[in-house]
């Protein structure tokens, strides 16, 4: 049998969480990777463990000059790239009368905006290596609004919206395209990642409320999800979308029949407004 051929990641958010575990499963399998992060001390101890295999690139995804030009040096330093896995973003806590727009205008630059971005600059190196796999980390919470996390929700789902219609532009080129709908990992996002707005108490009630809901959740290892998208990669006919999680892939499905079951109910009001 022929031996597979080394693939070269391209990671961003690739300093911590989910994208660092997704570095450390991409060096583990054999491959090689371009990590980037706005921050990539914490990335010094895997490229002294993996001489050779491990490039790591200092980028903010929210600057699009940067992102293409990080995208050359990283296809030029292995001579192409095979796997493009977006996972840098932050986290924004607070109700949509509170956020400023600094906080956000903030936020979407770097969770829709830095995707878009990385999507821009991925496609025609994928596109000359002949084919390859784009991958989007988005979250279970992209499938409807909820108090308090509307506007990261809000990122979430433009992100998919886009990625959706990305997917059928490049299917052409040989190039697969993944949304990657992950549940809550242990990856500080909650905590590090984290902006929040100021507290109006007209709302102390429901922060009470959401604080007691949450409080029930358990993290997963970020491993676990790494894990899983290396079996993604792997497939001949990869998915469009899968959901990271057993927690997750119940709350979505549940979200999606109350969803279906609302369109149902008032089917009349909506046949009502036209004959076509």
């Amino acid at each position: 049998m022929t031996p597979p051929r080394t693939r070269t990641w391209f990671i961003t958010g690739a300093s911590r969480g989910l994208g660092r575990a997704f570095t450390e499963a991409a060096l583990a399998s054999g491959d090689r990777v371009v990590a980037t992060a706005r921050d990539i001390s914490p990335l010094h101890d895997l490229v002294t463990a993996h001489d050779g295999a491990l490039a790591a690139l200092p980028l903010d995804v929210s600057d699009r000059a940067a992102v293409l030009s990080t995208m050359d040096t990283a296809a030029t330093l292995f001579d192409g790239l095979d796997v493009v896995l977006n996972s840098a973003g932050q986290f924004h806590y607070g109700m949509i009368e509170e956020t400023t727009e600094e906080q956000a205008r903030a936020h979407l630059d770097t969770n829709l905006f830095g995707a878009l971005w990385v999507s821009q600059a991925a496609v025609p190196h994928l596109r000359h290596r002949g084919g390859g796999h784009l991958l989007q980390v988005s979250s279970m919470g992209s499938v409807g609004g909820h108090a308090s996390v509307g506007l990261y929700s809000a990122g979430k789902a433009a992100l998919e919206s886009f990625t959706e219609a990305l997917a059928m532009e490049v299917a052409q080129f040989g190039i697969a395209v993944t949304i990657l709908n992950a549940g809550g990992y242990d990856t500080e996002l909650f905590t590090r990642g984290t902006t929040a707005t100021e507290p109006d108490p007209a709302y102390a009630d429901l922060r009470t409320e959401l604080a007691a809901l949450w409080s029930e959740g358990v993290q997963d290892e970020p491993a676990r999800a790494a894990a899983v998208v290396g079996d993604i990669v792997d497939l001949p006919e990869p998915p469009t979308r899968v959901i990271l999680g057993s927690t997750s892939f119940d709350l979505v499905r549940d979200i999606s029949r109350q969803r279906q079951a609302e369109l149902e109910r008032w089917e009349s009001l909506s046949r009502a407004a036209g004959v076509g």
